[in-house]
């Protein structure tokens, strides 16, 4: 996830913390501050402290669920309003998906019932309630966080745990795809509900709405994609026409090659066409700013970029970019020579052709071009 940095790595998978989590701490700090000084202050960003543990061990409750499936979780990022875990490939069963949603809020169940039973019956939910108040309980305030981080990721709208525990619930009478667009519909009517109270209420509730709504949008997107790209091949959507770098080249020529075309992201090949990596729009921005336009090609571009050859089918393809968290995946031929690019942009392009398509064609007669590949 863009403008988010890692503070760490545990069991494999990687912390990293959005920069917005800094524009809540300031928010605390000042509400805290205006309470009682500096003393409030600080206590409200242990608080804070407290909050981003609980998270943490949230997102854990997922990946120790997801682990359990053997599904690995790259990374987590934590925002000001909960945890994103990012997950190597979905659960192939409602169920997988069901008990990996439903870990995390678990964990936030148990840590409020530890937290209860250590304060007995001297909390109440004013205390609970009062999470602005340096002035309640710390613990009390924890608890009632917990108990909210629960009842909020169980609203049934994506990206919340809700969402996803209800497309299980539907996924174990429907299609996978039919269950997303029906539980991201439902997201998307709570999200014009959380704008129009935000109205009267609570401005923040407003910009939750958004947020649930493009998340809802983005999951009925990539169920699409999911369903596509099970039985798409990769030669019948991939880019054939594209232009190329010898890895002979230079920065400056890169550049050429940038204004002439409409390209983001460029492959580097030897003489003969095997595919040594790849030089995006950025590396080579960055690379002429430090180093110069003399610069080979070579010392600038992307070596970790995944490969895949043309006969396999497109899911795979959208597997191994998000993987490895790639811009483009290269297409192979039998012999390794570079036939095909596949980037994100030609994912949104294929959905466009289908859309307008509306089921008219395969996309096996909207080939670019590449019926003269052999293996």
């Amino acid at each position: 996830m863009g403008w988010s940095f890692r503070i760490g790595t545990i069991g494999g998978t990687a912390i990293r913390v959005h920069v917005t989590f800094a524009l809540l701490l300031v928010w605390i700090w000042l509400m805290h501050y205006r309470i009682g000084g500096t003393p409030a202050a600080l206590e409200g960003i242990a608080f804070v402290m407290a909050v981003f543990v609980c998270v943490v061990l949230h997102e854990f409750g997922h990946i120790a669920a997801a682990r359990r499936f053997g599904i690995k979780t790259p990374d987590i990022t934590l925002l000001p309003i909960g945890g994103v875990a990012r997950l190597e490939r979905m659960p192939e069963e409602p169920g997988e998906e069901f008990v990996i949603a439903i870990a995390g809020p678990l964990v936030n169940v148990a840590i409020a019932a530890v937290i209860f039973a250590v304060l007995g019956t001297s909390v109440g939910m004013e205390q609970m309630a009062g999470v602005e108040d340096p002035q309640m309980s710390f613990l009390a305030r924890l608890a009632g966080v917990n108990v909210f981080l629960v009842l909020f990721n169980m609203i049934p709208a994506f990206p919340m745990d809700g969402g996803r525990v209800l497309r299980a619930a539907l996924a174990s009478r429907l299609t996978w795809s039919r269950a997303t667009q029906i539980a991201a519909t439902i997201g998307q009517g709570l999200a014009f509900v959380f704008g129009f109270v935000g109205l009267f209420y609570n401005p923040l509730l407003i910009f939750i709405g958004i947020f649930v709504y493009l998340a809802a949008t983005a999951e009925a997107q990539n169920a699409q994609i999911r369903e596509i790209s099970e039985s798409v091949m990769i030669a019948d959507v991939m880019i054939t026409e594209f232009a190329r770098l010898e890895r002979s080249a230079s920065i400056d020529e890169a550049i050429e090659a940038l204004l002439a075309t409409t390209q983001r992201e460029f492959p580097v090949v030897d003489p003969v066409g095997h595919f040594e990596g790849l030089l995006t729009r950025d590396d080579m921005i960055r690379t002429l700013k430090e180093n110069g336009p003399a610069t080979p090609v070579v010392s600038a571009m992307r070596r970790d970029v995944p490969t895949i050859h043309y006969r396999k089918r497109l899911e795979e393809s959208l597997r191994l970019m998000q993987n490895a968290n790639s811009p483009a995946v290269a297409v192979l031929d039998g012999s390794g020579r570079l036939v095909g690019l596949m980037t994100h942009e030609t994912i949104g392009e294929m959905m466009m052709v289908r859309a307008a398509a509306a089921g008219r064609f395969r996309f096996g007669h909207l080939r670019r071009g590449n019926s003269d590949i052999r293996s």
